[in-house]
């Protein structure tokens, strides 16, 4: 089975970081790259539901969470570029549909081997280092609240 951070996946990767960093922060980054492609929905935007699955200790038996909130969308670019017809899907948590047409325009246009180089060096790789400090600040303020316990042993 693959990892979902396998750096071999860029696509994988790019959905990964673009669903777990905020639309604003996307937004910002997307329009100083200065990629414009006409595009359409040919998908949604539309909101719904997934099923979340668990298991207890990562190894038990699966069984239902709960349900969560999800939006999806794909486009399709309309340009005469290389990248004309290139089909991008995007899924985020939640009901921002401008969220999950970006992802989605973002994977259509990472299609182009010239785009998807400064996609990820100017959009992927800045959201990702932002998530893994975000990630590492949280930790640390989980960290000063932990208490370790011991036992006392009495001599006898």
């Amino acid at each position: 089975m693959t990892h979902l951070h396998d750096p071999s996946r860029p696509r994988v990767r790019r959905q990964r970081v673009l669903a777990l960093s905020s639309r604003e922060q996307i937004e910002t980054r997307w329009d100083t790259l200065g990629i414009r492609a006409a595009h359409r929905c040919v998908r949604g935007p539309e909101t719904g539901m997934a099923m979340l699955r668990g298991r207890m200790g990562g190894t038990g038996r699966a069984f239902n969470l709960g349900e969560m909130t999800l939006t999806r969308a794909s486009v399709v670019l309309d340009d005469e570029a290389p990248t004309a017809g290139a089909l991008g899907h995007g899924w985020v948590r939640g009901r921002d549909h401008r969220h999950a047409e970006l992802i989605a325009l973002v994977d259509a246009c990472a299609q182009h081997e010239a785009w998807a180089r400064r996609i990820d060096s100017e959009l992927i790789a800045p959201l990702e280092e932002a998530l893994e400090l975000s990630r590492a600040l949280a930790a640390r303020e989980a960290a000063a609240t932990r208490v370790d316990f011991f036992t006392l042993v009495r001599g006898e």
